[in-house]
């Protein structure tokens, strides 16, 4: 055992995780100028808890806590207190020969308790509602399921017409516009369920082919991905522009669901489909910011 895996004396009393008495409740009355509110309350045990859990699944092999630290930019005193906590709650496992730490299921386990459709489909939702009313057009969601796309969400157009589909639909990736996006920002998962083979299908078929709605060829996936999104007629509905937007994940390139605006251009359309596809794009971003927490500005 290494000896910084005692417990330091000096992290018992590290101030930096101990209370801080301008978290402690004020008593009633005004706070005084002197000492204002500070503009966010930090916890920094949480922090060098979060830290470990991302440098430990990033990580190759197992590490040790020189590791650890070096790799957190703390000392190893610093993080000894969190790796114990860590530990003894079931999220490390520490190698009793070696002393090497690596990350455990629990993660894996709380991650499969908690089904990811329900928090982007809440995180879709109001962005939906508000699409639909800014374009008075029918908008919908859709995510990769086993090499095809599902619709998971859909708000209806409030005004007298519209395009909708069905929640819970299938469509395949080889001729509808939304599988296309999907596979012009392909995710990990899709490498592994044989999404690789219907890319390179659809980038030498149905992506180079005319649309039975159009003279004009659709653009390939590589095409699709330089432009960030997809403006083509609906391969199976004459009349009907699909207009369709990725929700990117964390890394940029790979889409977590795919959000289409079935335009519906008549006389009676109340938008254009420029101003639509304006706000489809935003509403991408927003539903993507929502879920990663970045509010990045622009997407309002």
């Amino acid at each position: 055992m290494e000896p910084a895996e005692t417990a330091n004396p000096a992290e018992t009393a590290n101030p930096a995780d101990t209370a801080n008495p301008a978290d402690t409740a004020h008593p009633a009355g005004p706070v005084s100028s002197a000492r204002p509110a500070p503009p966010e309350y930090a916890a920094p045990a949480l922090d060098k808890a979060l830290d470990i859990l991302e440098v430990l699944s990033s990580a190759d092999g197992p590490l040790s806590q020189a590791d650890i630290a070096a790799a957190v930019g703390r000392s190893v005193s610093q993080i000894f207190r969190v790796l114990a906590t860590l530990e003894r709650r079931g999220y490390l496992y520490r190698d009793a020969q070696s002393g090497l730490y690596l990350l455990s299921t629990r993660l894996f386990d709380l991650a499969h308790r908690h089904e990811p459709l329900r928090s982007l489909i809440a995180a879709a939702l109001p962005v939906l509602r508000r699409l639909a009313d800014e374009t008075r057009s029918s908008c919908n969601l859709s995510v990769y399921d086993a090499d095809r796309m599902r619709v998971v969400a859909q708000v209806v157009s409030p005004s007298d017409f519209g395009f909708q589909v069905r929640v819970g639909a299938l469509f395949e990736l080889e001729t509808t516009a939304s599988g296309q996006v999907q596979l012009a920002f392909p995710t990990p998962v899709m490498a592994g369920r044989g999404a690789g083979a219907a890319a390179v299908r659809v980038e030498g078929g149905a992506a180079g082919r005319a649309s039975t709605a159009s003279s004009v060829a659709s653009p390939t996936l590589a095409e699709i991905a330089v432009r960030g999104h997809l403006v083509r007629p609906d391969a199976l509905q004459p009349g009907i522009t699909d207009i369709v937007y990725p929700v990117l994940d964390a890394s940029g390139e790979g889409a977590v669901a795919v959000l289409t605006v079935p335009y519906v251009a008549t006389s009676f359309s109340e938008r254009s489909a420029e101003f639509v596809g304006e706000r489809a794009s935003f509403a991408a971003r927003a539903i993507a910011d929502s879920l990663l927490g970045t509010g990045r500005p622009g997407t309002n």
